[in-house]
């Protein structure tokens, strides 16, 4: 088993807790100056991931710090090898100085990540800028033995991990099922019962001798989005995940929303229709009952198509645009049953921003303008107010294992999400 002794320390930046004194009228909270300097450190690695290479002045703009104190911010990254200075380029006023652009180094130890869904395993690296590196794939039989399911685990993820030249900071894990965040354990997964009850947390850390932090798979989608994809620079948005199954998760004001034990998100199991079809988590009208490929497929047998049970929705949006009236019409009535639980997220929470991903995303943005569309004639909208319904291109897989690194950087590199 490939373990890590003695790993260096590259934190960012350690909590420090928050110093009170008691003054007139009650307890007055202070900031430490160690935990400010965390939050300027925070502010500038932000600002790189939602802006790219930046000169020490512009970092000092964007990430709202005083331009004399940007260097003590960005020199101790620097000389730890968490980010390098790059040779000077032209400013862009004129008359201006040549600025030295800031930026990850490429040579950082970068992150490992883990995708677990119901028979598949992929593990990876990703640098500090999102590239993917030493993908590995394995299957698992999902109603088999556990002990036989954690060494390919293991044997998949050392594969990966042994391409590391150092150190990773850390495994971020992004599982299907119903995941308790706080204490790493994933507590069920109907469609991978050998996954259900397990502390996958504690075993990877014991055996790995790294920080490993779980989340669950739609909100490591929306990570990857946040960190690395078209969620950069945003603050409040969804991601929607349809598959087999029917997920999301929230980024609501700057922060990952996951409720007590990362309870928060069961999207799929919202009730969209009451007394509707019987879910399998055993109550009735689940949004994932009407919206997800299980459904799909029911009603494109039902209509007599060919090969039903491979429908997809990119196979939907093709037949539509060849000129099939089945396809456009279950297509147009796959996109409004998608678009029903966006409704109530938009009524609920005013989001007024989704990324889809998975099947529907599929279907491109033929099928994100016809969920828009039926948002868009469902929803009691506010003056001025823009609902934004769009895919996201760079790839499930690829996505969820850049939110599963995402996972460490929020987590034990101590960066806000």
């Amino acid at each position: 088993m490939l373990r890590f002794e003695n790993q260096p320390s590259y934190s960012l930046g350690q909590r420090s807790p928050s110093h009170k004194e008691a003054g007139d009228g009650g307890n007055v909270t202070l900031v430490s100056q160690s935990t400010l300097g965390e939050i300027n450190r925070g502010r500038v690695l932000q600002a790189l991931y939602d802006h790219g290479p930046k000169s020490r002045a512009e970092l000092a703009r964007l990430a709202g710090v005083n331009r004399t104190t940007i260097t003590g911010i960005v020199q101790p990254m620097i000389e730890e090898g968490l980010l390098v200075e790059f040779d000077a380029v032209p400013s862009d006023f004129k008359g201006g100085k040549p600025a030295r652009p800031i930026y990850f180094n490429p040579e950082a130890p970068m992150l490992g990540a883990v995708l677990l869904l119901p028979g598949r395993i992929q593990t990876c690296l990703v640098t500090l800028s999102g590239e993917i590196k030493a993908l590995t794939r394995a299957e698992f039989d999902p109603y088999g033995d556990r002990d036989v399911f954690l060494a390919i685990l293991k044997d998949t993820l050392s594969a990966t991990l042994s391409q590391a030249r150092q150190a990773p900071f850390g495994i971020g894990i992004a599982s299907g099922g119903m995941i308790d965040s706080d204490n790493g354990v994933i507590l069920a997964v109907n469609l991978a019962p050998v996954l259900s009850g397990l502390p996958l947390v504690d075993i990877l850390q014991r055996d790995f001798s790294l920080p490993v932090v779980i989340d669950h798979h739609p909100r490591a989608l929306l990570v990857g989005d946040r960190w690395f994809g078209p969620g950069r620079g945003q603050q409040t948005f969804a991601a929607i995940y349809t598959g087999e199954v029917l997920g999301g998760a929230f980024y609501i004001d700057g922060r990952v929303y996951r409720g007590l034990a990362g309870s928060g998100g069961e999207l799929g199991h919202t009730v969209v229709q009451i007394d509707g079809e019987l879910c399998n988590c055993g109550k009735h009208g689940c949004w994932e009952t009407v919206a997800a490929l299980p459904w799909l497929r029911r009603e494109a047998a039902c209509l007599g198509m060919a090969n039903s049970e491979g429908v997809t929705c990119a196979r939907l949006v093709k037949e539509a645009a060849e000129g099939s009236k089945a396809a456009d019409d279950l297509l147009d009535r796959y996109t409004r049953n998608v678009a029903f639980g966006i409704l109530n997220l938009q009524q609920t929470l005013s989001l007024n921003s989704y990324l889809l991903h998975g099947d529907i995303a599929g279907g491109g943005a033929d099928a994100a303008e016809r969920v828009r569309q039926h948002v868009e004639s469902l929803v009691r909208k506010r003056p001025n107010q823009e609902i934004s319904i769009t895919v996201n291109g760079i790839g499930e897989g690829h996505t969820a294992l850049r939110g599963a690194a995402g996972l460490v950087l929020s987590s034990h590199l101590k960066l806000v999400i």
